[in-house]
C-alpha cells in the first residue's frame, strides 16, 4: 500500500472510499487481547453484534474465534459476554505464550 501526501488526502480526514477498513491492520498497537473459553461459549454471537472492528469470526452461524489482526482489545465482546466466556489478558503475556487462548 502506497502512502497518501498530505495534498491527496481529503479535507479533514475523511474516508471516502467504502470498505477500506481491511487495508488497516490494527491489531499491533492493542494492549489486551481477547480469549475465550470455548466451554463456556453458547454461540450466542452476541459478541459478534457488539465488536466495533467486525474481528469476531462466524463460520456456520457459531463462533468461530477472533481475528487478531483487526481487535484493537477494547474488550467489549468481554464485557458483553452473557457466559463471560470471553476474558481479557495482557497482550504481552499472551505474545509469550503465557496464556492457552482457543482461537486461531
Amino acid at each position: 500500500m502506497t502512502l497518501k501526501g498530505w495534498r491527496e488526502i481529503p479535507i479533514g480526514g475523511l474516508i471516502i472510499d467504502a470498505g477500506n477498513s481491511k487495508e488497516y491492520e490494527t491489531g499491533s498497537w492493542r494492549i489486551k487481547r481477547p480469549v475465550v473459553d470455548m466451554d463456556r461459549c453458547s454461540h450466542c454471537l452476541i459478541c459478534w453484534v457488539y465488536c466495533p472492528d467486525s474481528a469476531i469470526l462466524v463460520e456456520d452461524t457459531r463462533f468461530a474465534g477472533i481475528d487478531l489482526v483487526y481487535c484493537k482489545g477494547c474488550g467489549i465482546c468481554a464485557s458483553e459476554c452473557p457466559r463471560k466466556a470471553i476474558t481479557m489478558v495482557d497482550e504481552a503475556q499472551a505474545r509469550k505464550g503465557d496464556h492457552d487462548d482457543h482461537q486461531d
